[in-house]
């Protein structure tokens, strides 16, 4: 691996971890999803720290280079989380649809008792 893309990794690692603490300070992200990015980042910092770990990893993947290795694990963990943010955001769109229909529910309900309050006032 070369001194440029360790320094590269070492930068952006740097920034990502500042941007997240930044977020969780304005309250902005949540702390469980915060976790994931932090542990990205170190991951970053430790092939760029070890890149004898990440040489061998690769050999042992057989890919032709390290870098190309490192870049493949990366785009395979963010297309691993986004496919856990995917089925997190099917469920939160499900449970929605089911609060908005329990509280259209709710207010034909009340709809209703105020029709027959008026009507009972009326007699």
């Amino acid at each position: 691996m070369t001194v440029v893309l360790r320094a590269v990794l070492i930068c952006v690692s740097i920034l990502l971890t500042c941007y997240v603490l930044r977020k969780i300070r304005h309250a902005k992200m949540k702390i469980e999803d915060s976790i994931f990015w932090v542990m990205f980042a170190f991951l970053l910092v430790g092939f760029s720290l070890f890149p004898r770990l990440a040489d061998f990893v690769s050999r042992m993947v057989g890919t032709y280079s390290t870098a190309n290795f490192i870049f493949a694990f990366m785009i395979f963990i963010l297309l691993v989380k986004v496919f856990f943010q995917s089925v997190k955001i099917s469920q939160l769109e499900r449970r929605v649809t089911e609060l908005i229909q329990t509280v259209a529910l709710d207010r034909e309900e009340d709809q209703e008792k105020e029709e027959k309050k008026r009507e009972s006032h009326q007699k």
